[in-house]
């Protein structure tokens, strides 16, 4: 990691952890004690074990989406791209840097950069569309307990939501007119490229007036002979989602509560959707915040604090343990190829 990295990296850890600290400080009583001496360990060696299940159908997805454009990517490479991207993740606003491990790894499967980058941002899409359907889902049944929450935190799930939908809509706008998206963009990069008069501008330019053909001939494939990956991804999105938030239901029956799936997934989902908004590394902070607030309305508060390191251990310390493996992995191949 370079320098700015490396800040990033012990940024996020160190708001994380002083955000933990002071939930766990603001929750614990005499009741603790007694949670912690009942806790389960093996609902927990479950909850870790779902976090491998979690990568394998990623991985898997980026497989069966390769696969419709003819590319025979080994599932292996899927995997460990998908553990790199988390360090990446954890130590980027709003884990979005993870997206060029995986561009940078499909590429060197012997991959085109545009097709890469169409099968990396077409993962995006099917999250978005998935999320967005899940939240207003959440938003339906959770309404009232959303509204009660604070002006804050509903402001913050109709932004990411109004985000996520955006997004959507560009890249779909993108792949039925691509020529009118591309002459849009270079409008934009131009209009940014006057005002800034920034030497670096000039080569993003250059570059995304390449790549962005690519890409969409890479969404055009999706659109037409790739329609069974997008199939296919969507399914593996879905059971995706589906094992990252029962995580909390497993940990939540380790600590000898009951697994409150519907209020858990419900929860999940406006955490994951607030989550992806780039304010602070990995989501650090956010994301421990708006649990606290979600959890709070049906778990002890004597247990609370607990809960909530034990999922963030699981589901962010954990990655950014599996991530250096996996790039260390990247590193020995780069260096002996």
């Amino acid at each position: 990691m370079d320098k700015t990295q490396k800040k990033w990296f012990y940024l996020s850890l160190a708001f994380s952890m002083a955000i933990l600290v002071f939930i766990l400080a603001s929750t614990f009583n005499e009741d603790t004690l007694q949670y912690l001496t009942h806790i389960n360990i093996w609902f927990l060696f479950i909850a870790i074990g779902l976090r491998f299940v979690s990568f394998s159908l990623w991985a898997a997805r980026i497989k069966v989406m390769a696969a419709s454009l003819c590319y025979q990517v080994k599932y292996s490479h899927c995997y460990n791209m998908v553990v790199a991207n988390l360090l990446i993740g954890a130590i980027t606003p709003g884990q979005a840097g993870g997206e060029p491990v995986r561009i940078h790894e499909l590429y060197k499967a012997d991959m085109s950069l545009g097709d890469a980058t169409a099968v990396v941002i077409m993962e995006r899409v099917l999250d978005a569309v998935i999320l967005v359907a899940l939240t207003v889902f959440s938003l339906l049944v959770m309404g009232k307990v959303i509204w009660d929450m604070g002006e804050g935190i509903v402001f913050v799930i109709f932004f990411s939501l109004a985000v996520l939908i955006l997004f959507v809509v560009v890249l779909f706008f993108a792949a039925r007119k691509p020529e009118s998206a591309k002459d849009k963009v270079m409008r934009l990069l131009h209009w940014i490229e006057a005002k800034m008069k920034t030497p670096g501008i000039h080569r993003i330019i250059a570059s995304t007036d390449v790549e962005f053909d690519n890409f969409c001939s890479g969404i055009t494939a999706f659109t037409s002979h790739g329609k069974k990956g997008i199939i296919q991804g969507a399914v593996f999105s879905v059971l995706f989602w589906f094992s990252e938030f029962i995580v909390a239901s497993v940990i939540l029956m380790g600590l000898g509560l009951p697994p409150s799936i519907s209020e858990s997934m419900l929860s999940q989902i406006i955490i994951a959707l607030i989550s992806m908004i780039p304010l602070t590394p990995g989501a650090s902070g956010i994301a421990e915040i708006s649990a606290t607030s979600l959890y709070a309305l049906f778990v002890p508060t004597a247990v609370l604090g607990v809960f909530i390191i034990l999922w963030r251990l699981i589901m962010f310390y954990l990655n950014i343990v599996f991530g250096v493996i996996a790039t260390v992995l990247i590193f020995k191949r780069e260096i002996s190829a």
